[in-house]
């Protein structure tokens, strides 16, 4: 069975997704691609051999789609997700779910709905980090408690550039959301309190940036969580975490390509952003989603629930930002 796939968004992540649907994942073509840039969208089908069009709703309602993948800005992804829901149609959406944890409520009831009626979800969130072969080792050697229970777990997230725009909260909501999914992930246990600290700005940040930063998390388990976040590095695209436990410790290994020689000295490259690092990630999640499609399974992917967790952390953690860095308590509906 093919599933025929409708991408909403033909920027850098879509383009991703659709170049990932058309040649590298199992029993999926892209039939149709929506992008409010004409010449965009028009450039993304052609690649792919699809159809294109300005509007959304043309694409989820098309009897050409089976399957909707969302990508656009992630203001828009709550009301396409509610129109995916009135067509019935299967959709998986970028992460964040929303970019507010009201909006991701709404998503949350519209879902449960769903499943009243029908017994399936047909959403599926795109955290991707949890098919990426590090962190699913990372996961398994935790949850196994192979070095005892673990007590502290610190995460660094740097990229080289900070996108165009990028405020201290889209920063919390589009780039930490993801050790937000995370950390609670590996540990077994929902975030129950955040706080939000900088110092020195990097002259490479733009104004309404604070950045580095370095944000704690703490779980209900009582393992406590450090975040530094740093978008403007420049090296490169770089993330680490490392799990602390009694006995011992656990952390992913950067994965490099290639090792060179020369002059005196050996080095290994750094990614340039999100596409080189995750690419089995991204390309798991898509098949694993596609696969359950294809079988009538439900797909292991994050869920709106998923979602509206780490929205509720990340408003937390902008709450203490505008709180001179007070620890806040996370609040969960």
């Amino acid at each position: 069975m093919t599933i025929r796939v409708g991408v909403i968004g033909a920027g850098n992540m879509g383009a991703h997704h659709i170049t990932n649907l058309a040649t590298t994942i199992n029993g999926a073509e892209v039939s149709f691609v929506a992008d409010a840039d004409p010449g965009r969208a028009a450039q993304a089908a052609a690649a792919a051999g699809a159809r294109f069009t300005t509007e959304p709703s043309e694409l989820i309602n098309s009897s050409e789609v089976d399957a909707v993948v969302i990508a656009s800005d992630d203001s828009s992804h709550a009301g396409l997700i509610l129109e995916c829901f009135e067509a019935m149609t299967p959709v998986f959406c970028e992460k964040p779910l929303a970019p507010t944890a009201a909006e991701c409520r709404e998503v949350l009831e519209a879902d449960a709905d769903i499943v009243a009626a029908t017994g399936n979800s047909l959403l599926s969130l795109g955290f991707m980090r949890r098919f990426d072969p590090g962190y699913a080792e990372l996961k398994r050697v935790t949850s196994a408690r192979e070095h005892g229970e673990p007590l502290m777990v610190h995460c660094i997230s740097r990229s080289q550039a900070s996108a165009p725009g990028a405020t201290t909260e889209s920063a919390v909501t589009n780039s930490a959301i993801h050790e937000l999914d995370a950390v609670p992930w590996l540990l077994g246990s929902p975030i129950t309190d955040v706080a939000w600290n900088s110092g020195r700005r990097s002259s490479r940040a733009p104004a309404g940036l604070d950045d580095p930063v370095l944000m704690m998390l703490r779980t209900a388990d009582g393992t406590l969580t450090t975040l530094e976040l740093f978008l403007n590095a420049e090296f490169g695209y770089s993330i680490k975490c490392e799990v602390v436990a009694e006995h011992g410790t656990a952390s992913l290994s950067e994965p490099a390509l290639l090792t060179t020689s020369a002059a005196a000295a050996m080095s290994t490259g750094y990614p340039g952003d999100w596409r080189g690092r995750f690419a089995d990630a991204y390309r798991l999640q898509l098949q694993a989603w596609i696969s359950a499609l294809a079988n009538g399974e439900e797909p292991p992917l994050a869920t709106a629930l998923d979602g509206l967790r780490a929205a509720e952390a990340a408003e937390a953690m902008i709450a203490s930002f505008h709180n001179n860095g007070a620890y806040t308590k996370v609040a969960r509906s």
